[in-house]
């Protein structure tokens, strides 16, 4: 059944003690899991709450966070929005749907599906979410009940879905402050190199398809992968500082030139730093992925990187994963000192950096075993052939 939103009218208790979700220097994934509990109280029969974000680029929805009261939580998950008529419909009117029997309306035709049905849900209720006008994506209900989700359950439902919109808007926005800010300094300096264009987009999706393939082996969430993808593009953004004549030399570096460019990332912690204190955001939950994002994504597992030289475990995930995408890219993009790379000969560079040490092997792994994603990815983010 599909219905349009009900008209709100005076909240719960468990919905008044939803505003916090608001708030919080915790994660997003935390503080769900923590209202869950709360809405538990008045709607014991919800068994699982979930967001899946949007991305209009490849039109996919993508997982993102959740809390699971019971069963496994499905992760790392993404499909075509257009593959599915019933929710392209839903993000389309704005309307919520609910399924009273899902066994008896859903086949298990897709992994979700199938996951679905595997976990036992009996009904569901699904919103779409929006901000500043633009599909962000749905909130999903699930309960190992069937029906329900009767109309005084909808109506608490649909104000908490609006508070956990602004929660994850409220997150989002944070996120799309700093890289509005980051690129407004990229564009004050003029930054005139390979780091603009498509390269930071393509260097990006390489490192979400890599992190959602390693995120679950750390227990990492969805929302780290989306953080790491959403950073990504800032890894190199202490280029602004360093003079054209080296960072634009099209041949090899010497010695003192090379010594210069390295100081690009102490530069970018600081631009990070200040932009973090100028927003406000220094307490951001979420800030440590964007400075280790920034500070070691040149360190290499052997301890041959730099600035710190750090090695193992000391150097954080997202920089494993941002070092393997951005090297990736650099193999397979063409530069004014060399041609493009083959992937097959990328990769096999790749796994030859892993087997001396270099490179975090499960990220390369991600790569490897994943190359109809990255001829999506290059078909998506294609650079724009030089005018004549």
């Amino acid at each position: 059944m599909t219905t349009v939103l009900p008209t709100v009218s005076k909240p719960s208790p468990a919905t008044h003690k939803a505003i916090d979700l608001i708030a919080g220097a915790h994660t997003l994934n935390e503080r769900l899991r923590h209202q869950h509990d709360h809405l538990l109280e008045t709607v014991p029969s919800i068994d699982r709450i979930a967001c899946a974000l949007y991305d209009a680029t490849e039109d996919k929805l993508k997982t993102f966070i959740n809390s699971t009261r019971d069963g496994e939580a499905i992760s790392a998950y993404e499909f075509r929005l257009a593959d599915s008529p019933s929710l392209s419909a839903l993000a389309q009117s704005g309307e919520f749907r609910v399924i009273d029997d899902i066994p008896a309306v859903l086949q298990a035709n897709s992994q979700h599906s199938a996951w679905v049905l595997k976990q036992g849900y009996r009904s569901s209720f699904t919103v779409p979410i929006y901000g500043h006008g633009e599909f962000l994506g749905f909130i999903f209900y699930d309960s190992l009940e069937p029906e329900a989700f009767p109309a005084p359950v909808q109506r608490d439902l649909a104000l908490y879905s609006t508070l956990l919109t602004m929660a994850i808007t409220s997150e989002l926005g944070a996120v799309r402050a700093l890289i509005a800010a980051a690129q407004a300094a990229r564009d004050f300096a003029q930054l005139r190199d390979f780091e603009t264009g498509m390269h930071l987009e393509r260097m990006a999706r390489y490192a979400r398809l890599i992190a959602r393939v390693v995120a679950p082996r750390h227990g990492k969430t969805d929302e780290f992968v989306e953080h790491v993808f959403l950073f990504a593009p800032l890894h190199d953004i202490g280029k602004i500082g360093i003079p054209d004549h080296i960072l634009l030399k099209p041949g090899k570096l010497d010695a003192h030139e090379r010594a210069v460019i390295q100081t690009h990332v102490a530069l970018g912690v600081g631009i990070v730093e200040k932009i973090l204190g100028n927003l406000d955001l220094t307490e951001f939950a979420d800030a440590t992925v964007m400075r280790n994002i920034v500070a070691c994504h040149h360190e290499m597992l052997d301890g041959s990187g730099y600035p710190q030289g750090l090695a193992g475990a000391l150097v954080p995930l997202e920089a494993r994963i941002i070092a393997t995408a951005d090297i990736f890219d650099a193999l397979t993009s063409l530069r004014p000192y060399k041609p493009a790379w083959s992937l097959s000969d990328a990769l096999a560079e790749l796994r030859r950096m892993a087997d001396a040490g270099k490179l975090d092997p499960d990220c390369v792994a991600a790569l490897d075993t994943h190359p109809a994603e990255i001829a999506d990815i290059l078909a998506h983010c294609q650079d724009q052939a030089p005018h004549a």
